[in-house]
């Protein structure tokens, strides 16, 4: 790779042990992947996960005295809340000190403590053209179809090194010639909620590996649709870009969104394929019974928060509902009075959480219902089922105790 001066400088250890560090690790990848040369980034998103590895790789920086040039939004881990049982499940010592200990990292690296999974909906959006390093399996997606900008799927630590140097190497989604779609996907499946774009994204195997081209979907799509497109294709099949013909800003027709060229293979997607994913994917739950609820994987917005409270006002749940928002989602509740109805319903609405985190250990060997696939996929390595179903039936599941 070919460096300008300050890169040059930073390897070399003229900005510190921390920054040389980041800097070799960004100049290996781009060595691995044939990059002539380091750009340099406006925005970035790190996908801590408060786990181990993360965790080790944060303070070995942050001990070797690195500090972000360019702050990153990063993901959650779990509420503070859960510290003192103001969660009403607390977690044990080990992994709230964990915890601290990563909140300690980050914010001592200088990154914005968001602890949200969706920063790009709303408090770290980029603009068309725009290159970042986003890590976090629905944020490249969103970033490079639906705004237009430009991120490579970094991992954690690569979109942590690039926070510090301020850099990334030039290749792969970066470049305008990799960002031409080549699978042609016709959806005649009814796409009429954001439930089913979740159901869409989850037909990896099916579209197979590239950059996937959608006909058929409808004029208008939620941003929550798109987010829940975009999570799904990355938990399927590693997609990094998608383009829908006529919506995303670099398809406006079929010929720009293949670049000119013919698609290598069409794919048609049916309801019949969504249907047959949400049987097999769903885990079986006795005599249609269900143990709690949980949605915000993606978190939610503050929209979906509304119309949960307002399908809910004035009830009781049968069974647990934990939501999963953004702080300012959460805030935005509290001051709009859906906190206040969701409390009284016995639902909670959570801050700074994922699904995939120590904190869920009491829901071990149970069985929920989600209406997010990557929700149901990641906690089973903890032993917690999920059944999947749209959101209107996850809601009448969780106060009636059952599925119908």
């Amino acid at each position: 790779m070919i460096l300008n001066e300050e890169q040059q400088a930073m390897l070399d250890g003229k900005y510190g042990e921390g920054a040389a560090y980041a800097m070799k690790i960004q100049v290996g990848i781009g060595e691995c992947f044939d990059a002539p040369r380091m750009v340099p980034i406006t925005r970035a998103h790190v996908a801590l996960s408060n786990q181990a590895g993360d965790l080790w790789f944060a303070e070995k920086l942050l001990n070797a005295g690195a500090k972000c040039r360019i702050p990153p939004t990063v993901n959650p881990g779990f509420c503070i809340g859960h510290f003192t049982g103001s969660c009403a499940h607390p977690v044990s010592e080990e992994d709230a000190e964990h915890m601290r200990r990563t909140n300690a990292a980050y914010r001592g690296l200088g990154a914005v403590l968001s602890y949200n999974c969706t920063p790009y909906i709303a408090s770290n959006v980029p603009n068309f053209g725009e290159v970042c390093a986003f890590s976090e399996s629905s944020a490249t997606p969103y970033v490079n179809s639906v705004w237009g900008a430009r991120s490579n799927r970094e991992s954690a630590n690569s979109a942590l090194c690039a926070a510090v140097t301020g850099y990334v190497p030039e290749y792969g989604l970066l470049l305008d010639e990799n960002r031409k779609g080549n699978i042609l996907v016709h959806v005649e499946a009814n796409m009429k909620s954001d439930y089913e774009y979740h159901l869409l994204g989850m037909m990896g195997a099916k579209i197979g590996e590239g950059i996937p081209v959608f006909t058929g979907l409808p004029a208008h799509i939620s941003p929550e649709a798109l987010r829940n497109l975009g999570a799904q294709l990355n938990t399927s099949g590693a997609y990094g870009m998608y383009h829908i013909v006529g919506f995303t800003p670099e398809a406006p027709t079929l010929e720009a969104a293949f670049g000119g060229k013919k698609p290598q293979r069409e794919v048609v997607i049916t309801d019949k394929d969504l249907k047959e994913f949400e049987e097999l994917f769903s885990d079986k739950a006795e005599n249609g019974k269900v143990d709690f609820a949980m949605f915000g994987c993606p978190h939610f917005t503050l929209k979906e928060t509304l119309y949960i409270a307002k399908q809910i006002e004035g009830k009781k749940l049968a069974i647990p509902m934990y939501i999963l928002v953004s702080s300012d989602a959460a805030e935005m509740a509290r001051r709009m009075g859906a906190y206040d109805i969701l409390t009284a319903a016995g639902a909670e609405l959570l801050s700074d959480s994922c699904p995939d985190q120590p904190c869920w250990h009491y829901l071990k060997g149970k069985v929920g219902i989600t209406e997010s696939p990557k929700c149901a996929y990641y906690p089973r390595r903890r032993g917690i089922n999920f059944m999947i179903r749209d959101l209107d039936t996850c809601i009448e599941a969780a106060l009636t105790g059952e599925v119908k």
